[in-house]
């Protein structure tokens, strides 16, 4: 195979594993569930490195360049989940991952906190569409000057419908108010 040929066929592989081992349709092991994170990365982290996201986060996890979306969209919404915890706690996941433990779609890109700080990231985003997607849209209405409530109202419209017998994770709603991003 020329290595043209051969990106594509290590990709569905990566792709195929991601799928079996991140839990969309099932509860996930617990070892599989994080991946820990090395010590933030210093200004010499290597240039194009497409796990580096900033200084004051650990890298991504392996695999995330060849996630379900383009390596913008993963790096984005990981970033996103990282930096807006306020935000992706009242947001609900619909692919079945509640029954890996997830409480919200932050779970899916966040594994652990110190000090408000993300120490290690969560590899289930990377092979689930639905949870990629929920964060994008989560992402775009945020920036947009959505409330917390209006990003939650529109991703339950847009996702319940799919999701298996009504399933989602079990999120808190987030209180209602007048400000922008309650």
């Amino acid at each position: 195979m020329t290595p043209r040929q051969l990106k594509p066929a290590v990709l569905l592989i990566i792709l195929i594993g991601a799928i079996a081992f991140a839990g969309c349709a099932g509860p996930e092991p617990a070892s599989s569930e994080t991946a820990p994170a090395p010590p933030a990365q210093s200004a010499t982290s290597p240039a194009g490195d497409p796990r580096h996201l900033a200084d004051d986060l650990p890298l991504l996890p392996t695999g995330v360049e060849m996630g379900v979306r383009p390596v913008a969209v993963m790096r984005a919404t990981y970033e996103f989940a990282a930096r807006h915890p306020e935000v992706m706690k009242y947001v609900p996941c619909f692919c079945g991952c509640e029954r890996g433990g997830h409480q919200d779609n932050h779970d899916c890109f966040v594994a652990g906190r110190e000090n408000k700080r993300v120490t290690s990231w969560d590899t289930h985003a990377i092979g689930c569409e639905i949870c990629v997607d929920v964060a994008h849209q989560a992402l775009q209405m945020h920036n947009s000057g959505a409330s917390v409530a209006a990003i939650r109202a529109s991703i339950e419209k847009r996702y319940a419908a799919q999701a298996a017998e009504g399933r989602h994770t079990p999120t808190p709603m987030p209180k209602r108010g007048g400000a922008s991003h309650d």
